[in-house]
């Protein structure tokens, strides 16, 4: 019997094969035994293995921007240049439109002209200001012919103070003359006591006679007598002097009295005063109301709906009548963000945007390689949520980057997508903190920062 040897790379294909035939449930097939695998396929598997193995360690390395994503709108940064409802001033109905939806005004062309229910109200309103107007006129009158009151009450006071004064100084002066002549009373009585009693002294001794003694009695009488009307004109004098200090203060008081009610009387008179001027305000600004009842544009716009229709309904004052969309020409992007990413963005961080409807392809990770993106700036972020955990944020314009398409094409309402840019991080670092879900960063000035997207100050 004679043993034939087989090379081992034929032996491999004939297993190899055998395999094949069992895996597809075939009989053994003979070309696929006479075709054997070349070495250069196995080597170029391992290269390309390696090749991959080598560039997926590389893209680890390769710089990769964070962001935060928010959606929004585009719209106008002031408020006076948002969305505006026009109302109607007065009660009423529009009897003539002047503008369709679509019409382009200028400030201060007219929009609509509103008409009040009832035609005579002007004529009415007129007639209650007349009425308003002569109520005023009385009311002033009152109070000019009540200050003349309070001046001449005044006047009288002063005089009659005045007059209460110089009275109690002469009264004052004739007790101070009362009581000098009672001082002179009581000196004389005291001479004329000392007379007498030596004049007894000598009549008892026969140095005097009877009638010297009679008269130094007689004289010492009269001394008396005139000591006792000195002492009753000086209590006169001091009670005159109290009645007319007594009157003085009656006549101050009563005087004050007077003064104090016509002022109370002018206070009534003033507040008839302003009454009549507040209803004579409220007239005037209802008659210029129904005199006005041409609205026109607050500034300059495009209508875009008109809410009533001429004759169709009754409008209440306060009622929307026009939907105006203002020109403008500060473009603003209204971006939402959630709140776990609200603390990584800062006033001034560089913002990519996608308007909707602008061809764009975006590369997050790579915002220099976008195509059809622009770039914006981080003018304001909201102090509070909208109530669902989202942040405003109000992106501007980058002035270091290419402008934005105009206003006929980025008009208000249109949606747009944005990445507010943060730090560049190894691409492996990125797929390492999206598997286990960290935050991109922190801000600097928290314990544990490594990093922050803050915009560079310009040297």
């Amino acid at each position: 019997m004679k043993t034939t040897l087989e090379p081992p790379v034929q032996a491999k294909t004939v297993r190899r094969a055998d395999y094949l035939v069992e895996l597809v449930g075939m009989d053994r097939l003979p070309a696929l035994d006479q075709v054997p695998s070349p070495p250069s396929i196995s080597r170029l598997a391992w290269s390309l293995a390696g090749l991959l193995a080598a560039l997926m360690i590389g893209l680890g390395f390769v710089p990769w921007q964070q962001s935060v994503t928010g959606d929004g709108r585009v719209i106008a940064y002031t408020p006076d240049e948002r969305h505006q409802l026009i109302a109607a001033p007065v009660e009423g109905r529009v009897v003539k439109s002047y503008v369709i939806e679509g019409t382009h005004v200028r400030k201060g062309d007219p929009l609509f002209e509103i008409s009040d229910n009832d035609p005579t109200i002007l004529d009415n309103l007129k007639r209650d200001g007349r009425a308003v107007l002569d109520r005023l006129n009385a009311a002033q009158g009152r109070v000019d012919a009540i200050r003349g009151q309070i001046l001449a009450l005044e006047g009288s006071r002063r005089n009659s103070l005045e007059s209460a004064s110089a009275r109690i100084q002469a009264a004052v002066e004739q007790a101070a003359a009362a009581e000098r002549f009672q001082e002179a009373a009581e000196s004389n009585l005291f001479t004329a006591r000392l007379n007498l009693e030596r004049t007894k002294n000598l009549n008892q001794k026969g140095l005097r006679s009877t009638r010297d003694l009679e008269l130094a009695q007689n004289d010492f009488d009269r001394h008396n007598a005139e000591l006792a009307r000195a002492k009753n004109s000086l209590n006169a004098a001091r009670n005159n002097q109290q009645a007319l200090e007594a009157e003085r203060q009656r006549i101050e008081n009563d005087f004050r009295s007077s003064i104090e009610s016509a002022r109370a009387l002018l206070n009534a008179a003033q507040g008839d005063v302003a009454n009549a001027k507040s209803a004579e305000a409220q007239i005037s600004i209802r008659i210029n109301r129904q005199l006005t009842q041409e609205v026109v544009a607050p500034r300059d716009g495009t209508v875009f709906r008109l809410l009533a229709q001429p004759g169709s309904q009754l409008l209440k004052a306060g009622d929307p009548v026009v939907e105006l969309v203002p020109d403008s020409d500060a473009q603003t992007v209204e971006l939402k963000v959630k709140g776990n990413d609200m603390p990584l963005i800062a006033v001034g961080a560089k913002v990519r945007l996608q308007f909707e409807g602008w061809p764009a392809v975006q590369f997050v990770g790579w915002p220099a390689v976008a195509v059809g993106t622009f770039g914006g700036v981080v003018k304001l972020i909201d102090a509070t949520d909208d109530g669902m955990g989202n942040f405003r944020l109000l992106i501007g314009p980058d002035p270091e980057d290419k402008p934005w398409p105009s206003k006929m094409y980025l008009r208000q309402g249109v949606r747009a997508n944005g990445w507010v840019l943060l730090r560049v991080v190894p691409l492996g670092f990125e797929l390492w903190r999206q598997f286990n879900g960290f935050p991109p960063t922190i801000a600097q000035d928290e314990p544990g920062a490594t990093g922050v997207s803050r915009p560079e100050k310009k040297k």
